[in-house]
């Protein structure tokens, strides 16, 4: 594992010890098994998509800000050779933030690439209510929210409040990259 996958394993556990939890009582509250989450924070192994977004819901930040947390403080510019990018490689997600969040600030920008066939289910969402505008800038986007199925191509944007599941499928045979602007409620 990365020096990335070790600060986050260490930051993982301190957000459990901050809020006074056994493993067992986070894996009640996240639905990931024990072991799971004691691998993860000893980083032992990198933590999926899907896993992070559930220890986000829990406790109560977007994916980008558990992320920023384990990265240096955020400058004003960040040059693109310096914008952290994060990968889940067993599902295809690929994640580059643009600019990182900031906590005088709500907003934040994210490239995101899926491999063809690429398929990300989230059974919540980090925050309630988390506003996103997702803009495909290549390939198409199958994007389920509230039960609703929105298929994006090249150019379009999804504009969309987060309150439950959502899913992200890559609908195109050579991957999708878009944009993603999150703005915290």
């Amino acid at each position: 594992m990365g020096a990335v996958d070790a600060r986050l394993g260490s930051r993982l556990a301190q957000l459990r010890a901050e809020h006074g939890w056994s493993l067992g009582e986070l894996a009640e509250r996240s639905g990931v098994s024990r072991s799971t989450l004691s691998r993860a924070e000893r980083a032992e192994i990198s933590p999926t998509a899907a896993l992070l977004n559930r220890l986000c819901a829990v406790y109560g930040r977007t994916m980008s800000q558990l992320l920023s947390e384990v990265e240096a403080a955020p400058a004003p510019v960040v040059r693109a050779d310096a914008q952290p990018v994060w990968q889940d490689r067993p599902s295809g997600f690929v994640r580059r933030s643009i600019s990182p969040p900031h906590p005088a600030l709500r907003g934040e920008l994210v490239e995101a690439r899926l491999d063809a066939g690429a398929d990300i289910a989230y059974d919540r969402p980090p925050v309630a209510g988390l506003e996103q505008h997702l803009w495909v800038l290549e390939g198409a986007l199958e994007v389920t929210a509230q039960d609703t199925v929105h298929r994006l191509g090249s150019g379009d944007c999804l504009r969309m409040r987060v309150w439950g599941p959502t899913r992200f499928r890559c609908a195109a045979a050579e991957g999708v990259r878009y944009l993603l602007a999150v703005v915290r409620p």
